[in-house]
């Protein structure tokens, strides 16, 4: 890493990097870029919190991710809750990286912020997901809440 500044940068350079995106290839096609690179960083951190392929519960999954996640590491989002359906796993998450800075109301979508929880339950679940989010802390909700189902 970096012997000066560190392995963290800011939320405003994060968002140049999505906003750049967006205008280079599209809405669509920037959120299937952010997702897909979202997934890949969940499942790196899958291995590295060793819990790819381990039978550990939601309950147990949750501080883990914290940790890693929170304040205490990469600050991406605060997760403060995994619940299971019959055929759901449903996320509710606040802080996250991709509504910060936006303004009450925006349209703006968890992108890697999705893809990086849905990688990390792909590993730990060995199924494919697919993940949507379904309320917003930019829209009245009072966390980001993402909404996985199997597809594979």
């Amino acid at each position: 890493m970096r012997t000066e500044l560190g392995e963290f940068s800011s939320i405003v350079c994060f968002k140049a990097v999505v906003t750049g995106t967006e205008e280079a290839l599209g809405e669509k096609a920037a959120a299937i870029a952010l997702i897909s690179a979202g997934r890949n960083r969940g499942k790196q951190l899958a291995e590295q919190l060793g819990v790819k392929g381990k039978n550990i519960s939601h309950d147990e999954l949750v501080p883990l991710l914290q940790k890693a996640l929170g304040k205490d590491g990469t600050r991406l989002c605060i997760v403060d809750n995994i619940e299971e359906t019959d055929a759901l796993i449903k996320v509710s998450c606040r802080e996250t990286i991709c509504s910060a800075g936006e303004p009450e109301g925006s349209p703006r979508k968890l992108t890697f912020t999705l893809g990086a929880i849905q990688g990390v339950l792909e590993q730990l679940e060995g199924k494919r997901l697919r993940g949507k989010q379904t309320e917003s802390v930019l829209r009245g909700g009072s966390h980001d809440v993402i909404e996985y189902e199997v597809i594979g």
